[in-house]
């Protein structure tokens, strides 16, 4: 079967809510455009983030029963512990309230003013405490990924040429480390290839550079090694992560996506000196270090969704159903990215709209419309969250890709649901020249898009 069926029945439903396209249109102008504002019980289908959205299962609600919220030594913790070592291989497991948490607390311990931290991608959060720290995050994914259109299998892929070309330039005393983030999120959910991670490894391994893998979505990942990647066809989605994750000193993670919980994360390091400055510091903005911000029964919750997560019939069904939606919009010939990823698809804003200039943010204007027209929520990847103003001139320096992604909640939608969705963004691409930009009237210093606040350039034509 191409599309498999759910692998899981429903026993709790969550009502949800039609709006009209006048409320909707109210609600946009009191949120300023900016769809981290509109409440979640005006949206119809939320696809904003797969972040903290998934939907638990019995065993995991079953496991918040044995919540043990002793403050120090919960055995919840040692629970989470071991399935940690046991699936990523890592001897300290720092448990945080989250993964910006995790990149927080390693940023603030090893990265100094000056530094510059190389990733194929950095997403957001990651990009952001980088740069708090006053160093620089650096992109060096290969090539291919701002091509839309390229369908190579792993786009996600570092390129190695530049990273050991940066190592030169920058020098190896100012890299404290380096990442690669998997799946790259903001290059449209691409998975890595194991090949490129050994590749960057060695590279790292002649300068005695640490690699660190911000691993929120690694099960997705290794499902598409296993698809993808000559010699792993009948290795299991676990021994590939093992595998993988051998190749790094330590991981970043949110498990709010491949931990299929709502909230927590964790920090997974082989270096006692860096345990031991982080542990202090999580001390004193997060918790004792057996439960890291945390209850007890998230710990729980988390180990077990970790467990759950390398399912192999789950994770057929989960990229399957991002593919669902892929296909039917590339069938509908809807600009999308290529291939379609792991945990989105990422409608191709310059394609949809190429009335709208990038000043005029296409990508934010198109998820605006989606949720007018609609009551879809998706969330921009573009100029708003990754353009940069220029400090010598305080103009824009605009990203490469001007994406809009859905991203889909895990065990949430059902495939009557992503059709919807299909059918709803193919009918506004009918009708693209309704859709006008937007003028920036706010903007925060620092992740821009979570606060920012827009006007509509010309009123919209109602159809």
């Amino acid at each position: 079967m191409k599309f498999p069926s759910e692998p899981f029945k429903i026993k709790v439903v969550e009502p949800i809510k039609r709006t009209t396209r006048e409320e909707r249109d109210r609600l946009l102008r009191e949120a300023g455009y900016n769809l981290f504002h509109v409440p979640a019980d005006s949206v119809y289908v939320d696809l904003l983030t797969d972040s903290g959205t998934s939907a638990m299962s019995d065993h995991q609600w079953a496991g918040l029963m044995l919540g043990d919220e002793s403050y120090a030594g919960s055995k919840n913790y040692y629970h989470l512990e071991a399935v940690v070592r046991s699936i990523f291989g890592y001897r300290h497991v720092i448990p945080t309230h989250q993964g910006r948490m995790a990149e927080n607390l390693l940023f603030s311990t090893v990265v100094k003013p000056g530094m510059s931290v190389p990733n194929n991608i950095h997403f957001d959060t990651t990009r952001a405490n980088v740069e708090h720290q006053g160093a620089e995050a650096l992109d060096l994914v290969i090539k291919e990924a701002y091509d839309p259109h390229c369908e190579l299998p792993f786009k996600g892929n570092m390129d190695v040429l530049r990273l050991e070309e940066t190592i030169n330039r920058v020098g190896r005393e100012r890299i404290p480390l380096a990442m690669v983030t998997i799946t790259n999120n903001s290059g449209g959910g691409q998975p890595v290839s194991m090949e490129n991670i050994r590749r960057t490894r060695a590279l790292l391994n002649r300068y005695g550079i640490p690699l660190i893998f911000d691993a929120c979505r690694f099960a997705e990942n290794c499902f598409f090694i296993k698809e993808r990647e000559s010699g792993y066809e009948d290795t299991s989605v676990r021994e590939i992560a093992r595998e993988l994750f051998s190749y790094g000193d330590g991981c970043t993670m949110s498990a709010k996506k491949d931990g299929l919980v709502n909230i927590g994360g964790f920090l997974g390091l082989n270096d006692e000196r860096w345990t031991q400055d982080i542990t202090n510091m999580l001390i004193l903005v997060e918790g004792f270090p057996t439960y890291g911000g945390l209850a007890g029964r998230d710990l729980e919750a988390m180990a077990r969704g970790l467990e759950e997560v390398l399912d192999e019939e789950y994770l057929r069904f989960r990229i399957s159903q991002v593919r669902y939606l892929g296909e039917l919009l590339d069938n509908g010939r809807v600009p999308i990215l290529k291939p379609i990823g792991g945990h989105a698809v990422y409608l191709n804003a310059k394609e949809f709209l190429p009335q709208i200039p990038q000043d005029q943010f296409p990508a934010q204007a198109l998820a605006v419309a989606l949720y007018r027209e609609f009551g879809i929520r998706g969330v921009e990847i573009g100029t708003v969250m990754f353009g940069k103003r220029d400090p010598v001139t305080g103009g824009t320096n605009y990203p490469e890709l001007e994406l809009v992604r859905l991203a889909i909640p895990r065990r949430v939608y059902t495939n009557m649901q992503i059709t919807y969705v299909a059918e709803s963004i193919a009918d506004l691409f009918t009708h693209r020249d309704t859709i006008g930009g937007l003028v920036m009237t706010y903007e925060a210093p620092l992740l821009r898009h979570f606060t920012a606040r827009f006007e509509e350039w010309a009123p919209v034509v109602t159809r």
